[in-house]
C-alpha cells in the first residue's frame, strides 16, 4: 500500500477503536465502519486501515480491497471542497471531459491531487444518478447540473473564501 505515511496518535487510534466498537466490532459492518472513520479523519491511509483490520479481526488485505474498490473511499487527503466530475456515459457525451479540463486548468492540479492551500481536490466519478442534468459536478454534497466549461470559474469562486 503506497501513499502518505501517517503517524497515528493514541487518541486517533482510540477514536477508530470507539467507532469499531459502536458497530460491535462486526466484520459485516466494515463498510459502515470505514464510512464513519473517513468522516472523522477525511481519508483512510494504511495506518488507519491497520487499526480497523485489527479491531474487526479481519485481514488488512480485505480492508484495503474495500477501500480501493469503492470510489467513495480515499487513501489520500481530499481538499476542504472536494470536486467530483461525473464521467459516466451521459455526462461524458454531453461534455464532461471539457468541464474536467477547465477545472484542472483553473486549479492547476490533476485528478487525484489537492491544491497547495488544501482548499480543492479533483476526482472523477462514474455516475451520480443525475443523468438528466448531465454533465454533473459535485462540490462536497452540492450538485451542479448542466455544467459548461464557462461555469467553472464561478463554481470555484463560490468556495474561495471558505
Amino acid at each position: 500500500m503506497s501513499g502518505i505515511k501517517v503517524e497515528l496518535k493514541k487518541k486517533d487510534a482510540d477514536t477508530i477503536k470507539e467507532i469499531c466498537a459502536s458497530f460491535d466490532n462486526k466484520q459485516d459492518d466494515l463498510i459502515n465502519v470505514l464510512h464513519k472513520v473517513q468522516q472523522s479523519f477525511g481519508y483512510l491511509p494504511a495506518e488507519i486501515q491497520e487499526v480497523v483490520a485489527n479491531e474487526l479481526n479481519i485481514p488488512l488485505a480485505q480492508v484495503y480491497g474495500v477501500v480501493t474498490f469503492y470510489s467513495f473511499f480515499t487513501m489520500v487527503p481530499k481538499g476542504r471542497h472536494p470536486i467530483s466530475i461525473c464521467t459516466g456515459t451521459a455526462c461524458y457525451v454531453r461534455g464532461a471531459e471539457n468541464v474536467l479540463s477547465e477545472f484542472k486548468k483553473e486549479l492547476k492540479i490533476e485528478v487525484g491531487q489537492t491544491t497547495a492551500d488544501g482548499r480543492f481536490s479533483i476526482s472523477c466519478l462514474r455516475c451520480v444518478g443525475a443523468c438528466g442534468l448531465a454533465p454533473v459536478v459535485m462540490v462536497g454534497d452540492k450538485t451542479y447540473g448542466r455544467v459548461s466549461p464557462e461555469m467553472v470559474k464561478d463554481i470555484i469562486k463560490e468556495y474561495e473564501d471558505q
